[in-house]
């Protein structure tokens, strides 16, 4: 909860959904201390390089498997492994879809829900992401979004291009947004993180972790090509 008014569900779009404090201090605790984990090398959180030349302002660590623009592969950049997505992440994931849909979660394509990558992203007070749609994934079940720490201006676009029409909204340490259906290709990026808005409470004294998780209707392959 953000002041003394509490924030309310939202449902951003057709198949957007934005739920407020989802998670509490000791859960976003335990995320942010299993982020940290899954940060140290081998197959560590790096800056992404991308075909430009240019490089990502978020830092990033994949588990299931490894995104480099535009595709997955099994193997990171320092030649390592990608870790693991731990099954009680990917359980999450099922409980956070079915919080957003409920009964038409069936609807948007999550009524089984197996996510088995995730992205975790670290946004230090100056770094955003760009407007991109996520479509890397062979599979068109939802996208979920946990948010911790620092609080961020995310922008929700349509599925045609990087412009207008979009919206903005603030998200909190412990909110969730998942998008599907409709909006699984939306554009949308991050416009700004609020610097001085951390909850040391939640062992992150700076900054923003981002998880997103994602089915990628991906079969391993039987040799990796990096």
């Amino acid at each position: 909860m953000t002041g003394l008014v509490a924030r309310q569900r939202a449902d951003l779009a057709p198949g957007a959904v934005h739920i407020p404090d989802w998670l509490g201090a000791e859960r976003q605790a335990e995320l942010v201390a299993a982020c940290r984990e899954w940060a140290r090398p081998p197959a560590g959180m790096r800056h992404t390089l991308l075909p430009t030349g240019a490089v990502m302002s978020v830092q990033t660590v994949c588990l299931g498997w490894h995104w480099v623009p535009y595709r997955y592969g099994k193997t990171a950049d320092d030649g390592a492994p990608v870790k693991p997505l731990p099954d009680w992440l990917a359980a999450l994931g099922r409980q956070a879809v079915a919080d957003a849909y409920g009964v038409d979660a069936a609807a948007f394509h999550g009524a089984d829900y197996r996510a088995d990558v995730a992205l975790v992203n670290f946004y230090d007070d100056v770094a955003r992401m760009g407007m991109h749609q996520d479509r890397e994934e062979q599979s068109t079940a939802p996208v979920v979004s946990i948010s911790l720490g620092a609080a961020c201006m995310f922008r929700l676009g349509n599925t045609e291009n990087r412009n207008r029409p979009w919206i903005d909204v603030r998200l909190e340490s412990g909110d969730l947004l998942v998008f599907g259906g409709p909006a699984r290709l939306a554009f949308h990026g991050v416009a700004k993180t609020f610097a001085g808005s951390c909850r040391s409470a939640i062992g992150l004294a700076t900054g923003r972790l981002n998880i997103t998780l994602r089915e990628s209707g991906l079969s391993a392959p039987s040799s990796d090509q990096k």
